[in-house]
């Protein structure tokens, strides 16, 4: 990925809104399960071996 330039005169500014607590939990969760996915195929991967 490259380094992004601002032109002159132009500012690249990101406002967030803040997230909900249904936002947050949905996100963390998806988070979760994600890591318990990567733990699965990592330890069927290292029994093969």
């Amino acid at each position: 990925m490259g380094y992004i330039k601002e032109p002159e005169g132009v500012d690249f500014v990101i406002e967030s809104t803040p997230l909900t607590k249904r936002e947050a939990k949905e996100i963390s969760d998806f988070i979760k399960s994600r890591k318990e996915e990567a733990k699965a195929v990592t330890k069927k991967s290292s029994k093969k071996a």
